[in-house]
């Protein structure tokens, strides 16, 4: 999985910083962002190939944010994280565009599989240019 850029999207600090230390320990390329404008500020400034979304955030939420996402970077994957009130948005996330869902607490591994899989289908995407 190299020079693969991932951004993790979540107000909880303890979860998002957790995320990031577990993914960076498997030598991954992690940032991570607070909010959906802060999510925004970090795409325009460097290129990520999958972004983990939390759905329920203050302000900006993660649909809000993933229609912003969908409309400036098209080819960004992005995979929702959803408690259990919130499956329905995990589900509206994949009909506006986002790669699937996974419910929190997410297991490493659910995660390490759904980001690879996220990757996969980002290459293949821009391999046929679109």
């Amino acid at each position: 999985m190299d020079n693969f850029r991932i951004l993790i999207v979540d107000d909880e600090e303890d979860f998002r910083e957790a995320v990031i230390k577990r993914l960076r320990a498997r030598k991954l390329d992690v940032e991570g962002a607070d909010s959906g404008p802060q999510a925004l500020e970090r795409l325009s400034e460097q290129d990520f190939d999958v972004i983990v979304l939390d759905v329920k955030m203050p302000g900006m939420d993660g649909i809000e944010t993933l229609r912003e996402i969908k409309l400036k970077k098209p080819l960004v994957e992005v995979i929702m994280l959803t408690g259990h009130a919130s499956v329905e948005s995990g589900i509206q996330g994949m009909q506006l565009g986002a790669f699937d869902y996974v419910m929190k607490p997410v297991a490493l591994d659910d995660l390490m599989d759904k980001l690879r899989q996220a990757r996969e289908r980002r290459a293949i995407q821009m391999e046929h240019g679109r």
